[in-house]
């Protein structure tokens, strides 16, 4: 199998994009580290992207240096998310770049005990990183809050719309570590990533499920979407 050096993946709905520009910057230098000049590729092939439909292609770099694109139908579109925590290090290779842990990361996801949607990665402190598709956001009181941005994570693209919106409307927003237990205790945690949005998280592997009745995320994601353009 070909080695996969580099990827992103963003969904398309009816041929409009949310943070298009994000992605496509996360793309052209992560191929620019792996030697690869990116940017008239993707500039040809996001012209080439159907226009009406829901898609979630992936571009790629490819050991020893071929770009290519899956134009692949959207998956479902997910709520709330019930979430397990890895025991054990992280056994990432490159966590900051997308592509080379991909199979690793679906693999664990796949084991996540419980039932679990999705499987939260730890740092070696044993601080929340994010989670094996998804950046993890939660509030404290009316602060929103992400893990500081220098540890071994990837840099999301929906996390930085979501900053975005905050600014916009005056929230405050924190950066600083936390653990799984006290990210269980937080008025409220989400995972978020470029096909799904917002998904609250509502339970922790076999434990009871939480309503969330004052929940934020629908009117985050109503903000969210209303930031996506038209393809170029």
């Amino acid at each position: 199998m070909t080695e996969l050096l580099v990827a992103d993946s963003f969904l398309v709905a009816n041929g409009k994009v949310r943070g298009l520009e994000l992605h496509r910057d996360r793309f052209v230098r992560s191929c620019a580290a792996a030697g690869v000049a990116a940017e008239r590729f993707w500039d040809e092939q996001i012209g080439r992207l159907p226009g009406f439909g829901r898609w979630f292609p992936r571009f790629e770099l490819k050991a020893p240096g071929e770009l290519a694109v899956q134009l692949r139908p959207a998956p479902p579109i997910g709520g709330r998310v019930r979430v397990a925590v890895l025991e054990g290090p992280d056994p990432r290779t490159a966590p900051r770049v997308k592509g080379p842990d991909l199979e690793l990361l679906g693999k664990l996801k796949e084991s996540a005990a419980d039932r679990a949607d999705e499987i939260l990665l730890l740092d070696t402190d044993g601080t929340v990183l994010e989670a094996a598709y998804s950046a993890v956001a939660w509030w404290e009181d009316d602060t929103l809050c992400f893990p500081e941005p220098d540890r071994p994570m990837l840099s999301s693209v929906t996390a930085q719309l979501l900053r975005r919106i905050a600014a916009r409307q005056g929230i405050e927003v924190a950066e600083h570590s936390i653990t799984p237990d006290a990210l269980q205790n937080t008025t409220e945690a989400w995972l978020v990533n470029a096909l799904h949005g917002i998904r609250p998280i509502h339970a922790w592997g076999p434990s009871a499920i939480d309503p969330l009745p004052n929940s934020q995320a629908l009117a985050w994601q109503s903000d969210l979407e209303a930031l996506a353009t038209r393809l170029p």
